[in-house]
């Protein structure tokens, strides 16, 4: 009996590392331009086709360490695109309305699904777990993936990283304060644009870390990344939106939650994330955490 609990735990704890993976971006662009990406998705999808493609290139299996450096790479492609995506639309994005700003990253999310079925076809792909991470470890009667264990560790690692960046070094600092009051920082000669910048591609870079670190996980097709931001939005919202610790935390909690209710009420799978998102915002609309932390 201990042992299925813990299985079941062990299942929400994955569920909830990875959408934090993909809700960690999502968080930072918020926190710092109040802008809700709706193609952060999009680009998570692009990073895992990328791994996908490297992987292949190298004979479809490779060790964990050339596994995490696929996923850097993956990364750097697609803080890549974020530095394109901000000059050309985020740029123009701060002056406008935010019903402005839905529509403009949702047409993004459209031309990242039409990219990915122009570049790797409609097809669902898949991507095999490095060497290393494709057995199990057991615990007495526990049956831990080695894989799964490896999503809750990066999911863990990233956050540690975010968090001390965000409360422990002057540029984290500073990011905070222009998040709180951009005027104020400008006046203090911080270079507000710039720090928008690094904000955007910062979470781009999340984005497609989460894309290549996940890309084992699930089955690749162009409409994963319309799924991936359904469950970011509901973790930020839930945590606090722009908050990094209240995500973390939401993401364990909802993770928690959808696990032990798809096993035990099985007629509807997937039915308890929306409404322990619902329940919480009725009796907390403004998140766990508020601000950015």
């Amino acid at each position: 009996m201990l042992a299925d609990l813990l299985l079941i735990a062990m299942n929400g704890l994955v569920w909830g590392m990875a959408v934090f993976l993909v809700a960690s971006g999502l968080t930072l662009i918020f926190g710092i331009l109040h802008i809700l990406n709706f193609s952060h998705g999009g680009f998570v999808m692009i990073g895992a086709y990328l791994a996908f493609t490297l992987m292949n290139m190298l004979a479809g299996s490779v060790g964990i360490v050339a596994f995490i450096l696929i996923a850097f790479a993956c990364a750097a492609a697609v803080g890549l695109m974020g530095f394109v995506v901000d000059r050309v639309v985020f740029e123009r994005l701060k002056r406008v309305d935010d019903s402005y700003s839905l529509i403009a990253t949702y047409a993004v999310l459209l031309l990242c699904e039409g990219f990915v079925k122009t570049a790797w076809g409609p097809n669902f792909q898949s991507v095999y777990p490095p060497s290393g991470l494709e057995g199990a470890v057991f615990l007495g009667n526990l049956f831990m993936p080695s894989y799964a264990l490896f999503v809750i560790g990066a999911g863990v690692i990233v956050f540690l990283v975010l968090d001390f960046w965000l409360h422990r070094t002057p540029s984290g600092k500073i990011m905070k304060s222009v998040a709180v009051d951009p005027w104020m920082a400008s006046l203090l000669g911080i270079n507000v644009n710039a720090i928008f910048t690094v904000a955007v591609v910062g979470g781009f870079v999340l984005a497609g870390l989460a894309g290549g670190l996940l890309a084992p996980n699930q089955s690749l097709s162009p409409m994963m990344g319309g799924v991936y931001i359904i469950q970011a939005f509901g973790v930020i919202i839930v945590g606090g939106i722009g908050n990094v610790r209240g995500a973390f935390i939401a993401a364990i909690l909802l993770g928690l939650i959808d696990a032990f209710g798809t096993v035990y009420v099985p007629q509807f799978p997937g039915i308890f994330f929306y409404v322990a998102v619902a329940v919480i915002i009725l009796f907390r609309p403004q998140g766990l955490l508020s601000g950015i932390h």
